[in-house]
This record gives C-alpha cells, sequence and structure tokens, in this order.
C-alpha cells in the first residue's frame, strides 16, 4: 500500500497536477491539506472518475483536508477531538482496509507573539493525546499531512534565518518530539537520515531553483505500520511544474 501526503495548496488550482499525480504514481491513498473548499465545491468527480474513493473535510477559502482512496473509506472522523468549539477543518481519520490513516493540517503559528502561537501547541497537545489513543488501541495507523514543524536544523536550509518561526521553536519541536517519543516512526528518516530532505519550498527569492527548502510534511507511523514500512520518499516532481503548490508529495510504502 503507498501513502501519500500532499499539501496542494488550493485543490481547485492544483487539480491538474492532482490528477497527473494521480496517474501517474497511481498511490493506494492520498491525503491531501489545504484543499481550501468547502466539501460541496471539492472537484470530486475527476479524482472518481480515476477510480478513488473521495472523504472531505473542508471550510471556505481556508484549512481544508481529504483522503483519496482507492478502497473505501470507513469509520470516518471528522475535526481533531478534544475542543468542540474548534471550527477549522485541519483534521480527518478513516480506516482504508486494515490500515487507519489521518490527515493532518498542523496550525502554522505565526507570530509566535500572538494567540496563533498559542492556538498552534495547544492543537499539537490535542494530536498527540488523540495519537495515544490510536497506540492504545494497536491499531495499524499512518498519521500524515503537513506538520507546519521542523523537527530539527537539519530539516530547514538555513536555520538562524528561521530561528524566531513558529515551525522550529523549541516549545513546538518539542511537542512534536513528545508525538515521536509515544512510539511513532517519522518513516521519511528511515530511508533518508541525510540533511537537505526538503517537502516545502516558499515561492518568494527563488527558493525552488536554489533548494532553499523545509521539511514540514511528515508521515509518522505506528509500530504496527512501521513492521510493514517498505520504502519512503520525497516526490520532487510536482513542485517543479507551472503554478505549483509550495508542497510536494511525501510519500511511504507499507507491505499489506
Amino acid at each position: 500500500m503507498k501513502i501519500a501526503t500532499w499539501n496542494v495548496n488550493s485543490v481547485k488550482a492544483r487539480l491538474t497536477h492532482v490528477v497527473d499525480y494521480l496517474r501517474q504514481e497511481s498511490p493506494d491513498v492520498v491525503l491531501l491539506q489545504e484543499t481550501k473548499v468547502v466539501d460541496e465545491a471539492f472537484p470530486a468527480l475527476e479524482i472518481e472518475d480515476l477510480g478513488y474513493n473521495v472523504i472531505t473535510h473542508g471550510q471556505k477559502a481556508y484549512n481544508g483536508v481529504a483522503i483519496l482512496s482507492k478502497q473505501p473509506v470507513d469509520d470516518v472522523l471528522y475535526g481533531l477531538p478534544g475542543d468542540d468549539s474548534d471550527e477549522q477543518a485541519r483534521y480527518l481519520e478513516g480506516t482504508v482496509g486494515r490500515t487507519r490513516v489521518a490527515s493532518i493540517y498542523l496550525p502554522n503559528g505565526n507570530p509566535i507573539d500572538t494567540e496563533k502561537f498559542t492556538y498552534k501547541l495547544s492543537w499539537m497537545a490535542r494530536l498527540r493525546d488523540r495519537m495515544q489513543e490510536i497506540l492504545e488501541l494497536e491499531e495499524t495507523c499512518v498519521f500524515g499531512g503537513d506538520y507546519n514543524i521542523c523537527p530539527t536544523d537539519i530539516d530547514v536550509y538555513d536555520p538562524p534565518r528561521f530561528a524566531g518561526d513558529a515551525q522550529c521553536q523549541p516549545e513546538s519541536r518539542n511537542l512534536f518530539r513528545s508525538m515521536v517519543f509515544l512510539g511513532l516512526t517519522d518513516a521519511l528518516r528511515v530511508f533518508h537520515p541525510e540533511p537537505g530532505v526538503y517537502s516545502y519550498w516558499d515561492y518568494q527569492r527563488g527558493a525552488w531553483p536554489k533548494d532553499h527548502g523545509l521539511r514540514i510534511d511528515h508521515l509518522l507511523l505506528t509500530p504496527r505500520a512501521a513492521d510493514k514500512l517498505k520504502a519512503a520518499d520525497v516526490d520532487r516532481r510536482p513542485r517543479g511544474k507551472e503554478k505549483a503548490s509550495d508542497h510536494t508529495p511525501v510519500w511511504c510504502e507499507l507491505v499489506e
């Protein structure tokens, strides 16, 4: 089973790229983030025509997550538990075959001296609680998405430049580390421990041609999923296309 995560930065604006990716790579499951459409406006027909089931949790113009799957998606959870007042569409979870998957769009948190950073940290704590619940059930689960976290300095092309960014703060990094310490495996790092492995390049200052990137898109696997891990990588090709998302897909493959 090949599972990919991709922040598409507007599914309508990148629909051609999404369709091309599904045709060329044929992943079994794709976790999308920042779809930026309400559920009724999601371009489901074009994706369903390629043999995918489509589950969405969206909102107008902002956020939005989706699960695209060749198999039916069962037992769907819309929204991250722990705060009934949180209306932002950032979390979607479901079961595909014998594997549980979650599409995650974690808050950016900038500027760090505002409530946005407080919201980011509280959201991360809720996510960690949900991960703990899944771990206690001993499920095969992949938590994939745009975490808006550079776990260490090797995940940033220029660490001093990002010292004041919410994605690199000690508090947010510590919370990410606490998730991993629950017993999760960072799939990409199993196969690519080296620095300079990125999943995001800003549109500004020629970041893409200069390879000035960040690794903020992650696939965290429960022990049962990690036992099945066969491969993981970053697919840089979509980022090089015209009018591309500023993120590119990160994928892992599990042995059935």
